[in-house]
């Protein structure tokens, strides 16, 4: 016993690898001085992403289609295709799908009206697909869409013909592929799921879900602070905590504010554009001054306390969420460090944007709260999130839905969301459970991809080993919670 707790005092924490990340990576998602002006129109983002990703996706597909479709010619704008022609255009994909949110719902919240609850899913089989460029935009038709994960803002090169209806009948689809990477000095095969003794190792969670005080939640979020600080578990368990070096929180730190309490509602007629009689709505009653009962401070005091801690021992990374006070809008910018207490002195503390890029040693890791891979979800049929998440690779585009579905600025010469350089280990914040793979591409690249599970659900964080790109999923809970 004297044995044991001598080699738990004599463990010590590696320092956090510096960061080799590209300085032009590593603000790729900070808003400039004219990126927040909504005077430009969004079409441009979608000018910008289809001539960034032209030349890539023009070169992939004529080393795609150079054996099988030789005699096949390439039409440079869809306004040129002629019917009866077999030819591959290049072009950006337009979802038509009459399920998709309504902007009508928004002008009814604005009177009062409670908005039909968000659909899970877009799909239906009155969606159309559609390809458009500078010159204009042709219909898209043929078995091959049906088994290809098509969503709005993808650029991508079709081959296929014309036919007399004016539908493009596609044959074979042309992805941009993966962007180059920089290769890892020192891998593993990177398949495994156990976890040794040596070098760094990162810590993802997401989904804290700070709000009232409860007793299960904050009990869980102790234990798990607790085991970063090696201060909780056997001495495997410490072993291990004793490796981390550094904890990445990927989102909804905070939990979304909750309006299910109807006291504060009184039913108020209002008028409706539409509408022939006035419709009955609750609206929150007037309320001045400030209410004690109404508000509580426990949420940012608890993370503001958790983040000091964690941050003497370790380089901590705070990347904003869907529910936390960032805005809606992507990129969400880094949280002000100033509500969080004494953990703001500590360098070591890092307010990043959503999305990110993180770098660790020579390992680069590029990561988002959930949101973009949450809407992709919406227009495919397909359940299986960790391979649309992969796919999101091969599209060289992280958020491809934005701006059609997904809020972001209207940037007038840039598109942030293009991948310009494949990460080591791409990971997604707010998931409905534990997923990950290895990713092998054409030329080489090698990626882990990992959906974070949310904390609040089951517990769970994920660490993963910035030189061989293992990983591991550790729960934290006790007998009583089960």
């Amino acid at each position: 016993m004297p044995k044991a707790a001598e080699t738990l005092s004599s463990l010590t924490r590696p320092d956090a690898l510096s960061s080799t990340l590209p300085q032009e990576l590593a603000n790729a998602f900070l808003l400039g001085p004219n990126e927040t002006s909504y005077k430009h129109q969004y079409a441009n983002m979608y000018f910008v992403r289809l001539a960034k990703l032209r030349k890539q996706v023009v070169e992939r597909a004529k080393q795609q289609w150079r054996s099988t479709f030789s005699n096949t010619i390439f039409v440079s704008r869809i306004l040129d295709v002629e019917k009866g022609q077999r030819c591959w255009i290049v072009g950006t994909i337009y979802k038509e799908m009459p399920l998709k949110d309504n902007v009508l719902n928004d002008l009814a919240a604005e009177h009062g009206i409670e908005p039909p609850p968000p659909r899970l899913k877009f799909h239906s089989e009155g969606d159309q697909t559609l390809l458009e460029d500078e010159s204009g935009r042709i219909k898209l038709g043929g078995e091959a869409l049906s088994s290809a994960h098509l969503v709005t803002g993808l650029v991508v090169a079709v081959l296929g013909v014309e036919t007399s209806t004016g539908e493009f009948q596609v044959v074979d689809i042309c992805y941009p592929g993966a962007a180059p990477q920089k290769p890892l000095l020192e891998t593993g095969n990177g398949t495994s799921m156990d976890v040794d003794d040596t070098g760094e190792w990162i810590a993802l969670i997401s989904g804290l879900n700070i709000g009232p005080p409860s007793a299960a939640s904050d009990l869980r979020i102790n234990m798990f602070v607790e085991y970063l600080l090696g201060e909780t578990g056997d001495a495997s368990d410490q072993e291990i905590a004793s490796r981390i070096s550094r904890v990445i929180i990927s989102g909804d730190s905070f939990a979304p504010i909750s309006y299910s309490d109807h006291d504060g509602l009184v039913e108020e007629p209002v008028t409706v554009p539409g509408e022939i009689a006035p419709v009955t709505a609750k609206k929150a009653a007037k309320k001045y001054g400030y209410e004690a009962v109404a508000f509580s401070t426990h949420p940012t005091q608890s993370l503001s306390g958790h983040l000091t801690d964690l941050s003497r021992s370790m380089v901590v990374h705070l990347v904003p969420g869907a529910s936390d006070p960032s805005g809606a809008t992507l990129p969400q910018q880094p949280l002000p460090r100033a509500m969080f207490g004494m953990a703001k002195d500590y360098e070591s503390f890092r307010c990043e944007t959503n999305p990110c890029w993180i770098g660790a040693g020579d390992c680069h890791l590029l990561g988002n709260g959930g949101q973009p891979l949450d809407d992709i979800f919406r227009y495919i049929r397909s359940s299986d999130r960790l391979g649309i998440a992969c796919e999101t690779l091969k599209w060289r585009h992280m958020a491809p839905t934005a701006p059609d579905t997904l809020w972001c600025y209207p940037y007038f010469t840039a598109d942030p969301f293009i991948i310009t350089s494949t990460p080591h280990v791409y990971f997604i914040g707010n998931q409905p459970r534990f997923e990950t793979t290895i990713v092998e591409h054409e030329e080489g690249q090698r990626t882990r991809v990992i959906l974070i599970p949310r904390f609040s659900d089951n517990g769970e964080l994920v660490l993963v080993n910035p030189a061989t790109l293992a990983v591991k999923c550790i729960r934290m809970g006790c007998q009583w919670m089960d």
